[in-house]
């Protein structure tokens, strides 16, 4: 065994935790690179202090390390450090009131509403388009027009079985993430356009509202982004802007400007928490910061800026 314990802290997550091949190199990687620079100030990782590993990581950000990057090697040092005072290879654990960089989330991007439209717009097949043409274009506009209309995730979408809309009028039974049921609304144009391919459908018996190439399973995902990428490029859209994730930041984004409650916004989601939902705060700033331009008394002359 090392000196240091890596090695057992290693076998240690294998074993038990049954850490990926690339996890255990990345951590060898963390934990050599902590104990050279341990070394190289006289201490080792069973004498080190919280000072000492303070200083170790201040070194990560005077090097330039992205603030992630600064998180995962913390969350590292958390565990060796763990695993070492449960072990009894030294009396404390020092890194356990140190506290990750502040990570930035970004902000989602969505596509503007004309955008959506013009995307939708270019599920109309030509006049002349073959019957597989017509089927896949037909196909882009079911799953783009409830895409937009409810906020589902592309692995809820895919999943859909034909009965999905079998449910209370203008709503949708979808099964999310960890199995939780809820019923979103469905606007009548996605309930239109999803019809019109089931009855497109009929004659391949599909359990799956959007069936797979093999009917007794559903489109993948590659299958999808294909349609997406085509659909994109017919509607002037660059591609590399537009993702499933992109038309459900979309349906969030355009929600709230139009005056949705947040809790709602949560709830048609399908998230567990309201911070999760609160990426989209931004727009509820920008609506804020558009209401005082347009009605603070001081703003119309010109003293008051907002921005």
């Amino acid at each position: 065994m090392q000196a240091d314990g890596i090695d057992a802290f290693l076998e240690m997550q294998a074993a038990e935790r049954g850490a990926a091949l690339n996890t255990l190199a990345a951590y060898a990687r963390d934990l050599a690179d902590m104990t050279a620079v341990l070394h190289a100030g006289g201490v080792t990782a069973r004498t080190a202090g919280e000072a000492d590993l303070r200083a170790y990581l201040a070194g990560l950000a005077g090097q330039g390390l992205a603030a992630r990057t600064q998180a995962r090697r913390l969350s590292c040092l958390k565990q060796y450090f763990l695993f070492l005072a449960r072990e009894g290879m030294r009396p404390d654990n020092p890194a356990a009131l140190l506290e990750a960089p502040r990570l930035d989330t970004p902000l989602p991007r969505f596509l503007s509403e004309g955008e959506v439209e013009a995307l939708l717009a270019a599920c109309a097949p030509e006049p002349d388009a073959t019957p597989a043409r017509q089927r896949r274009l037909q196909v882009a506009r079911a799953a783009l027009e409830m895409l937009y209309a409810s906020g589902l995730r592309i692995s809820e979408l895919l999943a859909l079985p034909r009965r999905a809309l079998d449910a209370a009028p203008g709503m949708m039974l979808v099964r999310g993430k960890g199995g939780r049921e809820r019923m979103v609304p469905m606007s009548a144009r996605a309930r239109e356009a999803a019809r019109a391919l089931m009855e497109a459908d009929a004659a391949r018996r599909s359990p799956f509202l959007f069936p797979g190439r093999g009917v007794a399973r559903p489109m993948t995902r590659q299958g999808f982004d294909r349609i997406l990428h085509d659909v994109a490029l017919r509607a002037g859209l660059d591609p590399a802007r537009l993702s499933p994730h992109v038309l459900r930041h979309s349906f969030a984004t355009h929600l709230l400007a139009h005056g949705a409650d947040l809790r709602a916004l949560q709830v048609l989601l399908g998230h567990a928490d309201i911070a999760t939902t609160q990426i989209y705060t931004h727009v509820m700033l920008d609506r804020l910061r558009e209401a005082v331009a347009d009605h603070h008394p001081l703003s119309h002359a010109g003293e008051l800026e907002v921005g």
